[in-house]
């Protein structure tokens, strides 16, 4: 939960084909965290559409590429005013190659670095950096094949040793891709004035294949960022297997449309675990539930945080776990609307999720519909694990 004495308002700048993960997990976990956040993209207005793109290693010699989640902005370029703003985020992906050739987003982002204020640009981001002249003598980082680029700029080129690095040079933060999105979100965090508090938590969630994309990944890093350990498991697989992921979207269809997402890397084995290490569990949706609640094991980890009176926070189809472990009875709570079946025949109060961003607290228990949610599903976990962000 955030303490909003002071409140923050930061300016994202994407474009199509930003990648998935690094447009919406700093997106989301700002929101988590009291920070206001307005999206734009030149040449379109609020409650437009921006296409992202899925970037990850398959052994080849360059990342691949498939598409992402549509991204709707919430507000509108060509209205920005860039001194109403704290701060400056760019995401990464194949975006920064044709924004880094427009006059009006090389001028906006001048105006935040000629003011100071923060800016925090990640992975090929940092093109458009280069391109508005605002790395010559500073410490950058990157995704590597933006190296020459910002060398030729007359940069200080640090190498990242890992795909999580970050730099920090006065008020510029850059990362190398979404994998330091933990370190690069805290450190833009510290960089508008904010500390964190009770962040010394133990989290645990609860993987699958085919869990929803974003509902593993958003809140996993949003809650990193604040400094908890988050270990992720999933039965049958060990620490540094992957476990598939399924983008949900809805593209005018009856129901949601299903494309391939991220893999994700669990941290942690699921067999031998020791529930009572941690102080919450997470619940990701998607589609892994429906195998996951007719595992016997994962029932008894979830009775264990329930009976024991732990944060539990799920999401969207996570709850048919819960109603599989009979835990619901009496408990008011939501879900994907299409599993008020399961959570009604299991003995809950229904709260409709209306609107759809919609989320629920019940004693220890956080229920949110879909990932629109993310901002209040985390913030809601954060005031059960008593973690604040204060400016």
């Amino acid at each position: 939960m955030a303490d909003s004495q002071a409140k923050k308002t930061v300016l994202m700048v994407l474009g199509d084909y930003a990648e998935d993960y690094e447009v919406m997990v700093p997106f989301q976990a700002l929101q988590a965290y009291g920070v206001s956040v307005d999206a734009v993209c030149p040449g379109k207005k609020a409650d437009d559409v921006c296409c992202t793109a899925v970037h990850q290693h398959f052994g080849h010699q360059t990342y691949s590429e498939s598409k992402g989640h549509n991204f709707t902005l919430n507000a509108t370029f060509n209205k920005i005013d860039a001194s109403k703003y704290d701060g400056l985020i760019i995401p990464g992906g194949r975006a920064p190659e044709y924004l880094s050739i427009n006059e009006s987003v090389l001028d906006l982002v001048s105006k935040f670095s000629d003011a100071m204020k923060p800016i925090a640009s990640i992975c090929h981001g940092q093109l458009i950096l280069a391109a508005a002249g605002l790395v010559k003598g500073r410490n950058c980082t990157a995704y590597p094949p933006v190296k020459p680029a910002l060398i030729s700029a007359g940069s200080q080129w640090v190498e990242p040793e890992t795909m999580s690095a970050c730099a920090v040079d006065k008020n510029l933060i850059t990362g190398a891709t979404y994998e330091a999105h933990p370190e690069f979100i805290q450190l833009f965090i510290k960089a508008l004035g904010g500390t964190i508090t009770g962040s010394d938590k133990k989290i645990l969630f609860l993987c699958g294949d085919y869990m929803e994309d974003y509902e593993v990944m958003v809140p996993f890093q949003s809650l990193q960022a604040l400094g908890c350990h988050v270990d992720a498991v999933c039965p049958k697989k060990v620490a540094g297997d992957k476990c598939r992921t399924a983008i949900h979207d809805f593209e005018g269809d009856q129901t949601y449309s299903e494309k391939p997402g991220h893999d994700f890397t669990l941290t942690a084995n699921f067999e031998g675990l020791n529930f009572s290490e941690y102080n919450a569990l997470v619940i990701p949706g998607g589609r892994a539930p429906e195998y996951l609640a007719l595992n016997k094991k994962v029932i008894a980890l979830v009775k264990h945080f329930m009976e024991s009176g732990k944060p539990v926070a799920s999401i969207c189809h996570g709850q048919q776990i819960l109603a599989a472990a009979n835990v619901l009875k009496g408990r008011r709570c939501t879900a994907y609307p299409a599993v008020k079946h399961n959570v009604v025949l299991a003995g809950a109060k229904w709260l409709e999720p209306d609107p759809i961003d919609r989320c629920f607290t019940d004693g220890n228990l956080v229920t949110g519909a879909a990932w629109p949610g993310h901002p209040e599903f985390v913030s809601q976990l954060m005031a059960l694990l008593e973690i604040k962000v204060s400016f």
